[in-house]
Protein backbone atom coordinates (compact mmCIF):
# COMPACT_ATOMS: atom_id res chain seq x y z
CA UNK A 1 0.00 0.00 0.00
CA UNK A 2 2.50 2.42 0.78
CA UNK A 3 4.53 1.55 -2.45
CA UNK A 4 1.42 2.70 -4.19
CA UNK A 5 1.11 5.93 -2.59
CA UNK A 6 4.10 6.62 -3.04
CA UNK A 7 4.20 5.90 -6.78
CA UNK A 8 1.16 8.37 -7.07
CA UNK A 9 3.25 11.05 -5.53
CA UNK A 10 6.16 10.51 -7.98
CA UNK A 11 3.84 10.98 -10.52
CA UNK A 12 2.18 14.08 -9.33
CA UNK A 13 4.78 15.99 -7.78
CA UNK A 14 6.88 16.93 -11.11
CA UNK A 15 3.49 17.13 -12.73
CA UNK A 16 2.24 19.82 -10.17
CA UNK A 17 6.05 21.86 -10.44
CA UNK A 18 5.76 22.01 -14.29
CA UNK A 19 2.46 23.45 -13.80
CA UNK A 20 3.47 25.57 -11.56
CA UNK A 21 5.84 26.93 -13.88
CA UNK A 22 3.59 27.45 -16.97
CA UNK A 23 4.66 23.79 -18.96
CA UNK A 24 1.82 22.42 -20.91
CA UNK A 25 1.15 18.79 -20.97
CA UNK A 26 -1.55 18.50 -23.23
CA UNK A 27 0.80 18.52 -26.78
CA UNK A 28 2.70 15.52 -25.07
CA UNK A 29 -0.55 13.48 -24.03
CA UNK A 30 -1.76 13.92 -27.45
CA UNK A 31 1.51 12.78 -28.58
CA UNK A 32 1.41 10.05 -26.44
CA UNK A 33 -1.91 8.72 -27.54
CA UNK A 34 -1.00 9.44 -31.20
CA UNK A 35 1.68 6.65 -31.05
CA UNK A 36 -0.57 4.33 -29.83
CA UNK A 37 -1.26 1.79 -32.98
CA UNK A 38 -4.55 -0.34 -32.19
CA UNK A 39 -3.40 -4.16 -32.97
CA UNK A 40 -5.24 -7.28 -34.63
CA UNK A 41 -4.51 -8.85 -31.28
CA UNK A 42 -5.62 -5.30 -29.46
CA UNK A 43 -9.26 -5.70 -31.11
CA UNK A 44 -11.38 -6.73 -28.84
CA UNK A 45 -12.10 -4.46 -25.96
CA UNK A 46 -10.23 -6.33 -23.09
CA UNK A 47 -7.18 -6.62 -24.49
CA UNK A 48 -7.24 -2.79 -25.86
CA UNK A 49 -8.15 -1.83 -21.93
CA UNK A 50 -4.74 -3.28 -21.00
CA UNK A 51 -2.91 -2.39 -23.89
CA UNK A 52 -3.63 1.15 -22.85
CA UNK A 53 -3.36 0.48 -18.93
CA UNK A 54 0.03 -1.78 -19.66
CA UNK A 55 1.55 1.20 -21.89
CA UNK A 56 0.50 4.21 -20.54
CA UNK A 57 -0.20 3.38 -16.57
CA UNK A 58 -0.57 6.97 -15.04
CA UNK A 59 -1.34 8.91 -18.73
CA UNK A 60 -5.56 8.97 -17.97
CA UNK A 61 -4.80 10.41 -14.62
CA UNK A 62 -2.51 12.68 -15.28
CA UNK A 63 -4.63 13.58 -18.39
CA UNK A 64 -7.41 14.59 -16.16
CA UNK A 65 -5.34 16.89 -13.81
CA UNK A 66 -4.25 18.74 -16.09
CA UNK A 67 -7.16 19.35 -17.70
CA UNK A 68 -8.91 20.16 -14.07
CA UNK A 69 -5.78 22.72 -13.51
CA UNK A 70 -5.87 24.04 -16.55
CA UNK A 71 -9.29 24.81 -16.49
CA UNK A 72 -9.01 26.23 -12.70
CA UNK A 73 -5.88 28.52 -13.64
CA UNK A 74 -8.52 29.97 -16.63
CA UNK A 75 -10.65 30.40 -14.41
CA UNK A 76 -8.66 32.56 -11.85
CA UNK A 77 -7.26 34.57 -14.49
CA UNK A 78 -10.54 35.53 -15.87
CA UNK A 79 -11.86 36.54 -12.51
CA UNK A 80 -9.14 38.23 -11.90
CA UNK A 81 -9.42 40.30 -15.62
CA UNK A 82 -13.01 40.28 -14.28
CA UNK A 83 -12.57 42.22 -11.26
CA UNK A 84 -9.63 44.47 -13.19
CA UNK A 85 -11.88 45.76 -15.85
CA UNK A 86 -15.26 46.22 -13.06
CA UNK A 87 -12.78 48.03 -11.19
CA UNK A 88 -11.63 50.33 -13.50
CA UNK A 89 -15.45 50.99 -14.98
CA UNK A 90 -16.05 52.42 -11.46
CA UNK A 91 -13.49 54.54 -11.37
CA UNK A 92 -14.20 56.12 -14.57
CA UNK A 93 -17.78 56.41 -13.53
CA UNK A 94 -16.46 57.94 -10.26
CA UNK A 95 -14.07 60.36 -11.66
CA UNK A 96 -16.77 61.52 -14.28
CA UNK A 97 -20.03 61.57 -11.74
CA UNK A 98 -17.69 63.64 -9.19
CA UNK A 99 -18.32 66.97 -11.41
CA UNK A 100 -21.67 65.84 -11.86
CA UNK A 101 -23.04 65.84 -8.65
CA UNK A 102 -23.85 68.31 -6.21
CA UNK A 103 -20.60 69.13 -4.23
CA UNK A 104 -20.04 67.73 -0.58
CA UNK A 105 -21.85 70.70 1.28
CA UNK A 106 -24.89 69.93 3.35
CA UNK A 107 -27.38 70.84 0.73
CA UNK A 108 -31.01 70.10 1.76
CA UNK A 109 -32.39 66.93 -0.63
CA UNK A 110 -35.26 68.92 -1.89
CA UNK A 111 -33.07 71.53 -3.46
CA UNK A 112 -31.01 69.00 -5.91
CA UNK A 113 -34.79 67.60 -7.04
CA UNK A 114 -34.90 69.38 -10.51
CA UNK A 115 -36.52 68.26 -13.89
CA UNK A 116 -34.99 67.75 -17.00
CA UNK A 117 -33.05 70.81 -18.35
CA UNK A 118 -34.44 72.77 -15.09
CA UNK A 119 -31.77 74.99 -13.36
CA UNK A 120 -31.57 76.10 -9.78
CA UNK A 121 -29.58 78.46 -7.82
CA UNK A 122 -29.55 77.77 -3.91
CA UNK A 123 -26.74 79.50 -1.43
CA UNK A 124 -23.67 77.61 0.33
CA UNK A 125 -25.14 76.34 3.27
CA UNK A 126 -21.56 78.16 4.55
CA UNK A 127 -22.02 81.31 3.36
CA UNK A 128 -25.63 80.94 4.99
CA UNK A 129 -23.86 81.17 8.39
CA UNK A 130 -21.25 83.47 7.50
CA UNK A 131 -21.65 86.98 9.70
CA UNK A 132 -21.61 89.36 6.55
CA UNK A 133 -25.15 87.85 5.52
CA UNK A 134 -26.72 87.48 8.55
CA UNK A 135 -26.00 91.01 9.48
CA UNK A 136 -27.54 91.66 6.12
CA UNK A 137 -30.53 89.86 7.44
CA UNK A 138 -30.58 91.43 10.48
CA UNK A 139 -30.41 94.68 8.32
CA UNK A 140 -33.25 93.68 5.93
CA UNK A 141 -35.61 92.41 8.80
CA UNK A 142 -35.05 95.44 11.22
CA UNK A 143 -36.19 97.98 7.71
CA UNK A 144 -39.17 95.78 7.29
CA UNK A 145 -40.19 95.81 10.42
CA UNK A 146 -40.22 99.84 10.73
CA UNK A 147 -41.86 100.35 7.57
CA UNK A 148 -44.59 98.15 8.60
CA UNK A 149 -45.04 99.20 12.15
CA UNK A 150 -47.96 100.98 11.54
CA UNK A 151 -49.25 97.51 10.48
CA UNK A 152 -48.79 95.56 13.46
CA UNK A 153 -46.37 93.58 11.20
CA UNK A 154 -43.46 91.62 12.85
CA UNK A 155 -40.87 89.72 10.95
CA UNK A 156 -38.24 87.57 12.54
CA UNK A 157 -37.45 85.21 9.71
CA UNK A 158 -37.50 85.99 6.30
CA UNK A 159 -37.94 82.58 4.92
CA UNK A 160 -40.89 81.49 6.86
CA UNK A 161 -42.67 84.97 7.26
CA UNK A 162 -42.33 86.40 3.14
CA UNK A 163 -42.93 82.79 1.29
CA UNK A 164 -46.65 83.48 1.32
CA UNK A 165 -46.70 87.20 -0.17
CA UNK A 166 -48.37 88.50 2.62
CA UNK A 167 -46.11 90.97 4.19
CA UNK A 168 -44.66 91.61 1.05
CA UNK A 169 -47.77 92.85 -0.05
CA UNK A 170 -47.64 95.36 2.47
CA UNK A 171 -44.71 96.23 1.92
CA UNK A 172 -45.12 96.88 -1.81
CA UNK A 173 -48.32 99.23 -0.63
CA UNK A 174 -46.24 100.77 2.37
CA UNK A 175 -43.14 101.83 0.11
CA UNK A 176 -44.76 102.32 -3.50
CA UNK A 177 -48.47 104.16 -1.84
CA UNK A 178 -50.49 101.90 -4.35
CA UNK A 179 -52.80 99.51 -3.40
CA UNK A 180 -52.97 95.61 -4.38
CA UNK A 181 -56.71 94.06 -4.91
CA UNK A 182 -55.38 90.93 -3.59
CA UNK A 183 -57.28 88.60 -0.81
CA UNK A 184 -55.81 89.40 2.80
CA UNK A 185 -55.02 86.25 3.56
CA UNK A 186 -54.99 82.37 1.72
CA UNK A 187 -53.96 79.48 3.05
CA UNK A 188 -53.88 77.08 0.17
CA UNK A 189 -51.19 76.59 -1.71
CA UNK A 190 -52.55 77.61 -4.98
CA UNK A 191 -54.15 81.10 -3.65
CA UNK A 192 -51.15 82.30 -2.09
CA UNK A 193 -49.05 81.45 -5.50
CA UNK A 194 -51.59 83.33 -7.01
CA UNK A 195 -51.40 86.61 -4.46
CA UNK A 196 -47.69 85.83 -4.87
CA UNK A 197 -47.79 86.05 -8.61
CA UNK A 198 -50.05 89.56 -8.31
CA UNK A 199 -47.19 91.06 -5.94
CA UNK A 200 -44.38 90.50 -7.52
CA UNK A 201 -45.72 91.47 -10.98
CA UNK A 202 -46.26 94.81 -9.41
CA UNK A 203 -42.59 94.86 -7.75
CA UNK A 204 -41.15 93.99 -11.06
CA UNK A 205 -43.14 96.69 -12.75
CA UNK A 206 -41.33 99.19 -10.43
CA UNK A 207 -37.43 97.47 -10.80
CA UNK A 208 -37.63 96.41 -14.37
CA UNK A 209 -37.48 99.63 -15.48
CA UNK A 210 -34.57 100.78 -13.65
CA UNK A 211 -32.22 97.78 -15.17
CA UNK A 212 -32.52 95.86 -12.20
CA UNK A 213 -31.96 92.20 -12.72
CA UNK A 214 -34.82 89.94 -11.89
CA UNK A 215 -33.67 87.17 -9.91
CA UNK A 216 -36.42 85.56 -8.00
CA UNK A 217 -39.70 84.03 -9.42
CA UNK A 218 -42.98 83.13 -7.69
CA UNK A 219 -41.95 79.15 -6.63
CA UNK A 220 -38.54 80.19 -6.03
CA UNK A 221 -40.04 82.72 -3.08
CA UNK A 222 -42.50 80.08 -2.35
CA UNK A 223 -40.40 77.32 -2.17
CA UNK A 224 -38.42 79.36 0.65
CA UNK A 225 -34.92 80.29 -1.60
CA UNK A 226 -33.35 82.68 0.91
CA UNK A 227 -30.97 83.79 -1.88
CA UNK A 228 -34.07 84.42 -4.13
CA UNK A 229 -35.96 86.65 -0.97
CA UNK A 230 -32.61 88.55 0.17
CA UNK A 231 -31.86 89.20 -3.56
CA UNK A 232 -35.20 91.31 -3.99
CA UNK A 233 -35.63 92.91 -0.66
CA UNK A 234 -31.60 94.26 -1.56
CA UNK A 235 -33.30 95.41 -4.76
CA UNK A 236 -36.37 97.43 -2.85
CA UNK A 237 -34.59 98.94 -0.08
CA UNK A 238 -32.33 100.20 -3.02
CA UNK A 239 -34.91 101.04 -5.24
CA UNK A 240 -36.72 103.00 -2.47
CA UNK A 241 -33.60 104.37 -0.91
CA UNK A 242 -34.52 102.87 2.77
CA UNK A 243 -33.44 104.99 5.58
CA UNK A 244 -31.25 102.03 6.46
CA UNK A 245 -27.60 101.40 5.60
CA UNK A 246 -27.14 98.11 4.74
CA UNK A 247 -23.60 96.38 5.45
CA UNK A 248 -21.03 96.91 2.63
CA UNK A 249 -19.44 94.09 0.26
CA UNK A 250 -21.62 91.10 1.33
CA UNK A 251 -20.55 88.42 -0.99
CA UNK A 252 -21.87 84.82 -0.69
CA UNK A 253 -21.14 81.21 -2.51
CA UNK A 254 -23.93 80.33 -4.70
CA UNK A 255 -24.19 77.08 -5.83
CA UNK A 256 -26.11 77.33 -9.30
CA UNK A 257 -27.51 73.58 -10.18
CA UNK A 258 -28.95 72.16 -13.66
CA UNK A 259 -30.40 68.66 -14.70
CA UNK A 260 -29.01 67.66 -18.50
CA UNK A 261 -29.93 64.17 -19.78
CA UNK A 262 -31.00 63.01 -16.64
CA UNK A 263 -27.60 64.30 -14.49
CA UNK A 264 -26.85 67.00 -12.07
CA UNK A 265 -24.54 69.04 -13.14
CA UNK A 266 -23.55 71.87 -10.29
CA UNK A 267 -21.24 74.61 -10.33
CA UNK A 268 -20.25 77.26 -7.45
CA UNK A 269 -20.36 80.99 -8.26
CA UNK A 270 -19.28 84.55 -6.00
CA UNK A 271 -22.64 86.92 -5.65
CA UNK A 272 -22.35 90.16 -4.70
CA UNK A 273 -25.13 91.10 -2.73
CA UNK A 274 -24.27 94.17 -1.88
CA UNK A 275 -21.49 97.14 -2.83
CA UNK A 276 -21.02 100.48 -1.00
CA UNK A 277 -23.87 102.33 0.81
CA UNK A 278 -22.39 105.15 -1.78
CA UNK A 279 -23.51 103.51 -4.84
CA UNK A 280 -26.50 101.85 -3.24
CA UNK A 281 -28.31 104.45 -1.66
CA UNK A 282 -27.21 107.60 -3.88
CA UNK A 283 -28.76 109.84 -1.40
CA UNK A 284 -26.78 108.37 1.53
CA UNK A 285 -23.64 110.25 0.69
CA UNK A 286 -20.43 110.07 2.47
CA UNK A 287 -20.68 112.57 5.59
CA UNK A 288 -18.59 114.35 7.96
CA UNK A 289 -18.09 111.28 9.81
CA UNK A 290 -17.15 109.00 7.59
CA UNK A 291 -14.21 110.92 6.69
CA UNK A 292 -13.57 111.68 10.30
CA UNK A 293 -13.18 107.84 11.30
CA UNK A 294 -11.60 106.66 7.93
CA UNK A 295 -9.21 109.54 7.38
CA UNK A 296 -8.67 112.03 10.75
CA UNK A 297 -9.14 109.33 13.50
CA UNK A 298 -6.81 112.12 15.36
CA UNK A 299 -9.74 114.93 15.55
CA UNK A 300 -12.28 112.55 16.82
CA UNK A 301 -11.74 113.11 20.32
CA UNK A 302 -11.96 116.96 19.91
CA UNK A 303 -15.72 116.10 17.68
CA UNK A 304 -16.61 114.60 20.91
CA UNK A 305 -15.84 117.09 23.15
CA UNK A 306 -17.89 119.25 21.13
CA UNK A 307 -21.36 117.24 21.13
CA UNK A 308 -20.42 116.61 24.74
CA UNK A 309 -20.27 119.70 25.48
CA UNK A 310 -23.39 120.68 23.09
CA UNK A 311 -25.74 118.21 25.24
CA UNK A 312 -24.36 118.93 28.77
CA UNK A 313 -25.40 122.36 27.99
CA UNK A 314 -29.31 121.23 27.92
CA UNK A 315 -29.11 118.20 30.13
CA UNK A 316 -27.64 119.87 32.89
CA UNK A 317 -31.10 121.72 33.63
CA UNK A 318 -32.03 118.07 34.69
CA UNK A 319 -28.96 117.90 36.59
CA UNK A 320 -27.85 115.17 34.17
CA UNK A 321 -24.13 114.93 33.07
CA UNK A 322 -22.86 113.23 30.06
CA UNK A 323 -19.22 111.46 29.68
CA UNK A 324 -19.46 108.88 27.20
CA UNK A 325 -21.40 109.29 24.16
CA UNK A 326 -21.96 105.90 22.89
CA UNK A 327 -22.69 104.21 26.31
CA UNK A 328 -25.17 106.91 27.74
CA UNK A 329 -27.12 107.31 25.00
CA UNK A 330 -27.75 103.44 24.30
CA UNK A 331 -30.98 103.25 26.19
CA UNK A 332 -32.38 106.43 24.45
CA UNK A 333 -33.27 107.60 27.58
CA UNK A 334 -30.87 111.03 27.63
CA UNK A 335 -32.30 111.31 23.71
CA UNK A 336 -35.78 111.27 24.45
CA UNK A 337 -35.26 114.09 27.46
CA UNK A 338 -32.84 116.06 25.38
CA UNK A 339 -35.56 116.48 22.31
CA UNK A 340 -37.63 117.66 25.67
CA UNK A 341 -35.67 119.81 26.05
CA UNK A 342 -34.60 121.53 22.68
CA UNK A 343 -38.02 121.82 22.25
CA UNK A 344 -39.42 123.20 25.84
CA UNK A 345 -41.93 120.37 26.46
CA UNK A 346 -42.07 117.57 28.74
CA UNK A 347 -42.53 114.26 27.79
CA UNK A 348 -44.99 112.18 29.53
CA UNK A 349 -43.21 109.40 31.46
CA UNK A 350 -45.52 106.12 29.85
CA UNK A 351 -44.58 107.44 26.08
CA UNK A 352 -40.94 105.35 26.74
CA UNK A 353 -39.27 103.21 29.49
CA UNK A 354 -36.80 105.63 32.03
CA UNK A 355 -35.39 102.35 33.36
CA UNK A 356 -34.71 100.33 30.10
CA UNK A 357 -33.90 96.95 30.61
CA UNK A 358 -34.38 94.99 27.85
CA UNK A 359 -33.05 95.14 24.62
CA UNK A 360 -36.38 96.24 22.90
CA UNK A 361 -37.51 98.74 25.55
CA UNK A 362 -34.24 100.21 24.93
CA UNK A 363 -34.58 99.85 20.81
CA UNK A 364 -38.39 101.89 21.77
CA UNK A 365 -36.61 104.86 23.57
CA UNK A 366 -34.62 105.73 20.55
CA UNK A 367 -36.89 104.75 18.28
CA UNK A 368 -39.42 107.18 19.97
CA UNK A 369 -36.59 109.49 19.90
CA UNK A 370 -36.59 109.39 16.67
CA UNK A 371 -39.81 109.90 16.03
CA UNK A 372 -39.93 113.45 18.10
CA UNK A 373 -37.10 114.62 15.56
CA UNK A 374 -39.06 114.03 12.79
CA UNK A 375 -42.35 115.53 14.66
CA UNK A 376 -39.85 118.97 14.25
CA UNK A 377 -39.57 118.72 10.69
CA UNK A 378 -35.87 117.03 11.35
CA UNK A 379 -34.81 114.75 8.70
CA UNK A 380 -35.22 110.96 9.84
CA UNK A 381 -31.39 109.89 11.28
CA UNK A 382 -29.54 107.81 8.46
CA UNK A 383 -28.83 105.36 11.96
CA UNK A 384 -31.00 102.83 13.03
CA UNK A 385 -32.00 102.61 16.43
CA UNK A 386 -30.34 99.17 17.00
CA UNK A 387 -26.91 100.81 15.93
CA UNK A 388 -27.73 103.12 18.67
CA UNK A 389 -28.31 100.49 20.66
CA UNK A 390 -25.65 98.83 20.20
CA UNK A 391 -23.33 101.26 21.16
CA UNK A 392 -22.33 102.18 17.29
CA UNK A 393 -19.99 104.97 18.29
CA UNK A 394 -20.87 106.34 14.15
CA UNK A 395 -24.65 106.14 14.90
CA UNK A 396 -24.81 107.96 17.80
CA UNK A 397 -22.32 110.82 16.64
CA UNK A 398 -24.58 110.91 13.63
CA UNK A 399 -27.68 111.61 15.71
CA UNK A 400 -26.29 113.67 17.91
CA UNK A 401 -24.43 116.23 15.37
CA UNK A 402 -27.89 115.89 13.67
CA UNK A 403 -29.14 117.63 16.49
CA UNK A 404 -26.25 120.08 17.16
CA UNK A 405 -26.84 122.00 13.50
CA UNK A 406 -30.41 122.14 14.31
CA UNK A 407 -30.25 123.68 17.87
CA UNK A 408 -26.35 125.13 18.24
CA UNK A 409 -27.72 128.66 18.83
CA UNK A 410 -30.89 127.40 21.31
CA UNK A 411 -30.17 128.30 24.96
Amino acid sequence: MHACFDALRGCHIPFLRAAAAGVSFESHEEDRFEAFEPTAETNSGANMSAAIRASTPQSGKMKKDASFLGKLGGTLVRRKKSREVTALQEEGKNAINTTLQPPSTNLLPEDALLEENAERTVLDPVSRESPGFRELQRALIDWINSELQEERIIVKDLEEDLYDGQVLQKLFEKLSGQKLHVAEVTQSEIGQKQKLQMVLEALNELLRPQGWAIEWSVDSIHSKNLLAIVCLLVSLATHFQAATRLPEHVCVQVVVMKKRDGLLQTSQVTKELTTTTEIMMGRFERDAFDTLLDHAPDKLNVVKKSLITFVNKHLNKLNLEVTELESQFADGVYLVLLMGLLEDYFVPLYHFFLTPETFEQKVHNVSFAFELMQDRGLKKPKARPEDVVNLNLKATLRVLYNLFNNYKNTE
